[in-house]
Order: structure tokens, then sequence, then C-alpha cells
């Protein structure tokens, strides 16, 4: 049996040093040892007692993930990032549940993860009411809510991780007024969430700014379900016939997010517009396949193995630490300019 001290051996460093890479505790240890630990447990094929660690700690390795459907590619790829984070750099597991946004589901999910000795959990649900979190905190569950910020009035005792969702919408419409735009639409799905309520109000916050209020319009699509997270691409379709029906019709559209604005794209292909030619389009999220759909998207990229390092990194703080007070983390997006953005100065 490959006990502690054999890793530590193998690994030239302390007991402790092990005990500290084994149970998440990386905050002080340097990079070139914990590489040489994780190489010595993967060579010895060190398996960490986990019963014994739940006695002791009173928690499993494992953290909990939450997000409204593992389908919907953005989740997917948030999912993946956070499990690599976890498990390489702290040594923690993921388990993860399908929402569909639903506060019931929510709330069941955390009662399960209490049942089973999981003390930390990140909720990707920004919804616009949190207070079904709130028994599941107060028993000690420690939390970090993704992709929003609090809500106003909220005193949840969780973290909250997002990126800057009206700098993004900003930076995506700018984008369409540099180039000539003036003639608006932002494309989103009908559901209301805390992310997509700042996407709206920053979308007319930008056209405001740019005397282009008359001419802005939000365009909804309705999904079978409240929030659409996997119908992106038919709604996309959807609201392409609709603006595509307009007149006089938008000239730019940014869309909620890259699924919708392929849906978008194939859309309007279908109707015979070519785009940038005669409408422009700007995703959310820079998905892989938004670089690769003729034409290639304009997108707006959030950090999210950076979101992901510091969401996990604040659960092991916090398990540590429960004293820990919690905080407000905010990332800006970056805009990947790519060719579904047509130049009408130069016309």
């Amino acid at each position: 049996m490959i006990r502690l001290r054999d890793v530590a051996e193998r690994a030239g460093v302390s007991v402790s040093t092990v005990s500290n890479v084994v149970n998440g505790r990386t905050g002080t240890v340097g990079a070139d040892i914990l590489q040489r630990v994780q190489e010595s447990i993967a060579a010895l094929g060190y398996q960490p007692n986990r019963a014994a660690r739940f006695l002791k700690t009173g928690h499993t390795p494992l953290i909990g993930l939450l997000v409204p459907s593992v389908a919907t590619p953005s989740w997917g790829l948030l999912a993946r990032s956070v499990e690599i984070v976890a498990q390489s750099e702290f040594g923690f597991r993921i388990l993860v549940g399908n929402t569909d946004r639903d506060p019931q589901k929510e709330m069941s999910f955390l009662g399960d993860l209490w049942s089973h000795g999981i003390r930390g959990v990140i909720i990707v649900s920004p919804l616009l009411q949190q207070n079904h979190f709130r028994d599941a905190i107060k028993r000690g569950l420690v939390a970090v809510c993704h992709d929003q910020c609090p809500v106003p009035g909220s005193t949840l005792n969780v973290d909250y991780v997002s990126i800057d969702h009206r700098e993004a919408i900003s930076l995506a419409v700018n984008h369409l007024i540099e180039n000539g735009h003036q003639r608006l639409a932002f494309a989103t799905a009908s559901g209301k969430s805390v992310s997509r309520q700042d996407k709206i109000e920053g979308f007319r916050a930008t056209a405001a700014r740019a005397g282009l209020s008359a001419t802005a319009d939000i365009i909804e699509g309705h999904g079978s379900t409240s929030y659409g997270d996997d119908e992106m691409l038919q709604l996309g379709r959807n609201i392409a016939e609709q603006i595509a029906a307009r007149a006089p019709r938008p000239t730019g559209v940014v869309a909620l997010n890259d699924m919708l604005a392929t849906g978008l794209i194939l859309g309007f292909q279908s109707l015979g517009l070519r785009v940038p030619d005669d409408i422009s389009v700007v995703g959310m999220d820079d998905l892989p396949i938004a670089a690769f759909i003729p034409p290639a998207i304009s997108s707006v990229r959030s950090p999210i193995n950076e979101m992901a390092r510091k969401m996990v990194g604040r659960i092991v703080e916090r398990l540590n630490n429960p004293q820990q007070k919690v905080e407000k983390y905010i990332y800006s997006p970056l805009l990947v300019r790519r060719g579904s953005v047509a130049d009408l100065t130069r016309s």
C-alpha cells in the first residue's frame, strides 16, 4: 500500500507538503514542488483514503457544479475547464448536475451534495431570485455563483465570479457602430436572467450613447422551455425570419451567444441574405464553432480558464478557512474580430 511518506520520499519533500497538495492546500506550494509531488503521486499510483479524509475534514474531495445544461456548449466548456483545474491543481473531482434553471432542481441538488459529504459547490444559476440557496449555505455549504453579480439587496454568503456583461455587450455594439452600422438589434431568448437583463440594459445604454436609441431593437425568440438553453440554433433561425421581415431591416445584430448567432447566420442564408454583405452578426462567448462557421463570427470572449481557476480556488480556500470574507470578481471580456461584420464606412 502506497503511503504519503512514500510519495514524500520520491518527491524529496516533507509529508506535510504532500498532505497539503492532496488536500488542495496548494497556495503556499511552489510550482516546481507541486509538479514533483503530482508526478510522484501519478508514478506510484497513490490513492488518498477518501473515508479517512472525510472523517478528518468533514467533507469529501469533490466539488459540485450545477449548470443549466451541459448540452449548451458554453456550459460544457466551463464544466471541462473547472474539472481540469480542480483535479490538476487542487486534487478535487467534480460532480456535475443539470438544473434547467429550475429552483426546485437546484435546491434538490444542493441537498444531495450535502448528504454525500460535498461541502463546496459552483452554481451557474443567473436567476433573478436566489433565496432558495439560503438554507444550504446556512448549514455550511461553501458556494460560488457564476455568470452574475449579487442581486440587489441579497445577503447570501457566496462569492460571485462573472464577466462584465454590460462591457461585453458594449464591445459588440461598438464594433458594429465603428463599422458604420446605425440600425441595430439584440437577438436574445425570452427567459429573463441576471446576465440577460444586464446585456439588454447594456445594449440600450450603448446605443443611447451613440444617439441610436430610435433604431436599436430587442428581438426575442420564444422556445419550448423558459430559457431556451438547448434550442439556441432554432431560436436563431426563428429570429432571422423576424429580422428579415422588418422594414427597414437592421444592418447589424448582436446575438445572446454564439449558438444563437450561428442559428441567425443559417437562417439569413436560407432566406437569401448574405452575411456580412446584407447583414452583420456579432456573437458572445467565442466558442470554437465561431471560428469555423462561414463566415467566421466576430465574438466576445470570456476568460473561462481564469474564471474556472478563481472559482475552484475560492471553494478550496473557504473550505480550509470558513471565516474568509466572501468576494466579488468581475472579469473583462475581449472582442475577437472575424468576418461576420461588414464595414459600411467604405460604402
